[in-house]
């Protein structure tokens, strides 16, 4: 059977199967929630990976210094910390981080009455890379031999915890998406087995004209897909429309929640993927159902 011979019918089907009542109404109503909350889960994962893809490619440009020296030595270590980084191949340029940008960065995490004359905090030299980077070995032996107060931190270490972290995302979400899935086929399945319980005169007449157990199963098949189709089309779009209405441009250091581009295409298949489950679940639902019975 084509998809057009499944869409159109058979109409003679359709004549003597009764419409499913409250059971396409369940069908409906649970395929849009499924649908819905499968949209948000898709752009919030999609949100979350160019958070995560965003952090990896900036640690993976840059570097720090870390001056901890105090007093009248710290100027002296940092002209010298720079005059290093200057003739380091693969480094384009290196600047220090005045303080007050650096309680900028303090402040979400401890306020913005920071008292930093208070505070040991070490002088920040940024490092931006070029090319295919520096050799951050050789640079940490050569800043140990001429500045002994200098740190280099290449950033390595935060680069694996955001790649696990973003591996686990996609666990995460794949996980959610495989329980909306399941849940989408408990609904139809149970919403089969309710409209065959209650058409089963129907169906004990049909069988004694010679309807066969696979033409019976494909008019109740099609009706519930059908209204699954039509239920996760409305929830997709009431969910984008949703979403349209959030800001394109992220804040607070987050990327937008709203897809933008060719990211509204990943909501697409979500109502062919909710009619899927539908049509797999619902076929061997009732073709079990109708083995069954004498």
């Amino acid at each position: 059977m084509t998809i057009l011979d499944f869409l159109r019918g058979d109409p003679g089907a359709g004549r003597v199967v009764p419409p499913a009542g409250s059971t396409g109404r369940l069908v409906g109503l649970g395929t849009a929630a499924m649908a819905f909350l499968a949209v948000f889960a898709i752009a919030l994962a999609a949100m979350l990976f160019r958070l995560g893809d965003s952090w990896r490619t900036d640690l993976a440009d840059t570097a720090t210094v870390r001056i901890t020296s105090l007093g009248e030595a710290r100027d002296a270590d940092t002209e010298t910390a720079l005059e290093v980084l200057r003739t380091t191949p693969g480094i384009a340029s290196a600047r220090v981080i005045p303080d007050l940008e650096q309680q900028a960065l303090l402040e979400p995490w401890f306020g913005k009455d920071l008292p930093l004359d208070s505070l040991p905090l070490p002088r920040l030299i940024e490092v931006a890379t070029e090319g295919g980077g520096f050799d951050a070995r050789a640079l940490d032996l050569r800043l140990a031999g001429e500045v002994p107060a200098a740190r280099l931190d290449d950033h390595d270490r935060w680069r694996a915890p955001l790649a696990r972290a973003q591996g686990r995302m996609t666990g995460v979400t794949l996980a959610a998406l495989a329980l909306i899935a399941a849940t989408l086929a408990a609904v139809t399945a149970l919403a089969a087995r309710a409209a065959l319980s209650a058409n089963a005169q129907v169906i004990d007449v049909l069988r004694l004209v010679g309807a066969r157990d696979t033409w019976i199963a494909r008019a109740f098949v099609r009706r519930i897909t059908l209204r699954a189709f039509l239920g996760a089309a409305g929830g997709s779009l009431l969910a984008a429309a949703i979403l349209a209405t959030f800001p394109a441009a992220g804040t607070a250091g987050l990327p937008a929640l709203r897809p933008g581009g060719l990211a509204w295409a990943l909501l697409v298949p979500v109502p062919l993927f909710a009619a899927l489950v539908a049509w797999i679940t619902t076929r061997r639902s009732a073709l079990r159902m109708l083995k069954g019975r004498p």
